[in-house]
């Protein structure tokens, strides 16, 4: 079995701002996030979302109860990469309120996310 992997953005005593930490979601395919996924934490994010892409399973999951905040790109990121997977689907649990409310708005109907709140 592959060793857990643990993503980390900047931690506030570093940047004196935001942090994200990724991990993956124990006995599933998938990973939580606890922290901020804004412009500083992005390159996180999508390191997160390209393991989650290699490991996917038919269904991964996205375990989101500890985000605080997502910007715009941040969902951008996710809804790309949901797209971009060869079949299934991603499941995203207990977002922030602004994601679902930034999928509907741009990427409506869009079947290979669905949202768990």
């Amino acid at each position: 079995m592959d060793a857990p992997h643990v993503v980390r953005g900047p931690t506030p005593a570093e940047s004196g701002r935001a942090a994200l930490e990724v991990s993956p979601l124990p006995g599933r395919s998938g990973l939580r996030a606890r922290g901020e996924i804004s412009a500083l934490t992005r390159p996180s994010w999508e390191q997160a979302l390209s393991e989650l892409v290699r490991r996917h399973a038919d269904v991964s999951y996205v375990e989101l109860s500890d985000v605080a905040f997502v910007d715009v790109a941040g969902v951008t990121a996710l809804a790309v990469t949901a797209m971009n997977l060869p079949d299934g689907r991603v499941v995203v649990e207990n977002p922030p309120p602004q994601l679902p409310r930034v999928l509907e708005m741009f990427w409506p109907g869009l079947d290979q996310i669905e949202v768990a709140l």
